[in-house]
């Protein structure tokens, strides 16, 4: 994404990330609050105790630079963020082991994903008809479908066995094995790429492709 875009998407999404959240001060980890830092900023400004965790994380006390699969908190969370940071884990189960074992019981467990499956023919052409101007990964699998020949289901799936992405209902179902499911909603996904906002996206009348879900750490 670029910033704005970013920018756009943490706005959006922020909503239901701070409403899903227990009271501050709790302690809050970010999995995979990427180069933009994430919700940290908007955490530390509602007045939580949050970390971000990704190896391309910003400089800064409330960061930490590595893997969470290698990252040992120093007490158990009251809540876990996870946005967009599960669909392109090589171990699902081992991550949400971990996000379990990071956590105390009753934490909060959000989560903010794809669910890539839902991504059909009809829902892509709408994409790439508003795709502004740039280079972001919408520009290239339009260009790359187009220069493939090949029926969008097939082309979807070889880039997701190729990239080795999981579906969003495997997500759900692996969340709901480890954690006690409080909501489950489809929201949208595309708007910030595409310099929309979430409430354009969400009346087009197409898949909406977005996973939001809130648990409970046993």
């Amino acid at each position: 994404m670029t910033d704005d875009a970013t920018r756009r998407w943490l706005g959006a999404t922020w909503t239901f990330v701070r409403t899903a959240l227990p009271p501050a001060p709790a302690r809050v980890v970010e999995i995979g609050c990427g180069p933009a830092g994430g919700f940290l900023p908007a955490l530390a400004a509602a007045g939580y105790d949050a970390v971000g965790v990704d190896p391309e994380a910003p400089e800064g006390p409330q960061y930490r630079r590595m893997e969470f699969e290698r990252w040992s908190p120093p007490a158990p969370a009251d809540a876990v963020v996870a946005c967009t940071s599960l669909h392109h884990v090589d171990d699902l189960d081992a991550v949400l082991e971990r996000i379990a074992a990071a956590t105390r019981p009753g934490a909060i467990v959000v989560v903010v994903e794809w669910a890539r499956e839902r991504f059909d023919e009809r829902t892509a052409t709408w994409c790439f008809d508003r795709l502004p101007p740039g280079d972001g990964w919408l520009h290239r699998h339009a260009a790359r479908w187009r220069e493939s020949g090949a029926p969008w289901p097939a082309y979807l799936d070889e880039w997701a066995a190729t990239e080795r992405l999981h579906r969003g209902d495997a997500i759900v179902a692996a969340l709901g094995r480890r954690f006690r499911t409080r909501s489950v909603e489809a929201a949208p996904y595309f708007f910030a790429d595409l310099g929309l906002s979430d409430d354009d996206e969400r009346s087009a009348g197409i898949a909406l492709t977005g996973l939001r879900y809130v648990g409970l750490a046993e």
